[in-house]
């Protein structure tokens, strides 16, 4: 007869053993494993009629450090002039991405090119993502187009004058069309190929009522302190519940846009409002200052994947419901928000038309295009220039492609969902 056991560890093949001495050896192996748990697990005790495993001793070796590449160790005046010179030198794309694989390389050279790359206000130029959230240049407007895809109901923003022939045009921003029962939604993501608001790349949405005279621009990250802080019903439906850092916290919302019904058909172009709620007239006056975000959510820094547990799974935190869109707009003390209209247009009598001046930008006539102006009374201290200066401009310059020009205190993100509730239907403003 052959008995084989493990004991300890080791494979035991023992011969001529008779049945008695077998299980004599087997009841000491099972005494000493229940005195082993007892000694180890009082709190747990092993049961007793489940099968007994043995677990081999291991000796957990300490974590070691991970050890830092030599280009960490740069000292910081040298690392400080290089991403330096490098920011200075690479103006535009592609050639700008040099700056962000900078920072890609280790900790401090991330620290020390994020001191380094100004603001889009500040330099006119976009370099990392939270760039589409910050203020654009007061003085010359940030260019941009729009493309147009109608088989799949997507809008891709691009940064340039023009699209290229070679496709290395830089995505900034790309949006969704979602037709609803009750209205329409442009889901808006930092890329073309995901557009799930639970999704890392998500940064915010435009939605419309029934009849889309009326839209609502929801943000992903609540606005800075030196904005307008959000309603305070919302605010106590946002800190009643768990927080996951896993998902985009709530939708805020940042601007309403209002278009003018047009029931008798007069003839005139369409009539928008677009109401800054996280931005104060005070921005556009002398010395302010506009809100300016300097990180993004920590889901979208980290570009996460969703535990399996998770997906499919809607984020407790998800404010999307319909009753958020009904909350009332009042804003907090007596801040006042920014409010643009669009520039009148003339009338020319030899081409029978409504005419603005986009300074070449635009070149084909097109019911969409419009012009953003500050909308202030004469009681504010607002200078004529920044009255009369063109905030956001959008226009179309070939089938499906248009123009996005947009200035401070404009944000990329808000001045693109100001321009996607011009591809909505409007029945009732034309």
């Amino acid at each position: 007869m052959v008995a084989v056991f493990v004991v300890k560890g080791r494979l035991v093949c023992c011969t001529k053993m008779s049945l008695k001495s077998i299980l004599q050896e087997l009841k000491e192996i099972r005494g000493g494993i229940g005195s082993i748990s007892k000694r180890g697990a009082q709190s747990k005790p092993w049961p007793s009629r489940t099968k007994s495993y043995i677990v081999p001793d291991v000796t957990v070796a300490p974590l070691e450090p991970i050890p830092q590449g030599p280009w960490a160790n740069l000292p910081p005046e040298l690392l400080l002039d290089i991403i330096r010179r490098v920011e200075e030198s690479e103006t535009s794309w592609p050639s700008r991405t040099v700056i962000v694989s900078c920072a890609s390389v280790c900790k401090s050279w991330r620290v020390v090119t994020k001191e380094t790359v100004k603001t889009p206000e500040q330099c006119g130029r976009l370099t990392f993502p939270i760039s589409l959230k910050q203020p654009g240049p007061r003085d010359s407007p940030i260019q941009c187009f729009i493309r147009r895809n109608r088989e799949t109901s997507t809008f891709l923003l691009y940064f340039g004058l023009v699209p290229s022939e070679n496709e290395t045009d830089k995505l900034l921003l790309a949006a969704k069309k979602i037709r609803k029962a009750t209205g329409t939604d442009f889901v808006i993501s930092l890329v073309s190929d995901e557009f799930s608001p639970s999704s890392s790349a998500y940064v915010g949405k435009l939605r419309s009522n029934f009849l889309g005279t009326k839209f609502t621009i929801y943000d992903s990250q609540p606005p800075c302190e030196a904005g307008i802080q959000s309603n305070s019903r919302s605010n106590r439906r946002f800190h009643s519940k768990q927080v996951s850092p896993r998902f985009p916290a709530c939708n805020h919302v940042v601007s309403t846009i209002a278009y003018e019904l047009n029931v008798l058909r007069t003839r005139g172009p369409r009539r928008m409002h677009c109401t800054m709620n996280s931005i104060s007239i005070s921005a556009i006056q002398e010395g302010g200052s506009a809100p300016t975000p300097t990180s993004l959510p920590q889901s979208i820094d980290r570009h996460f994947s969703p535990s399996p547990a998770l997906k499919g799974k809607r984020p407790v935190t998800d404010l999307n419901s319909e009753s958020l869109s009904e909350l009332p707009m009042q804003n907090q003390g007596s801040v006042e928000p920014l409010v643009l209209k669009n520039k009148v247009p003339r009338w020319h009598e030899q081409l029978q038309c409504w005419c603005l001046n986009f300074k070449g930008r635009v070149t084909v006539a097109s019911v969409k295009n419009f012009q953003l102006v500050a909308a202030v009374d004469p009681s504010h201290n607002v200078s004529a220039s920044e009255q009369e200066k063109v905030i956001l401009q959008f226009g179309k310059i070939g089938k499906d492609i248009f123009t996005m020009d947009y200035l401070y205190p404009l944000s990329a993100f808000q001045a693109f969902a100001i321009c996607l509730s011009s591809f909505d239907t409007k029945p009732a403003c034309e």
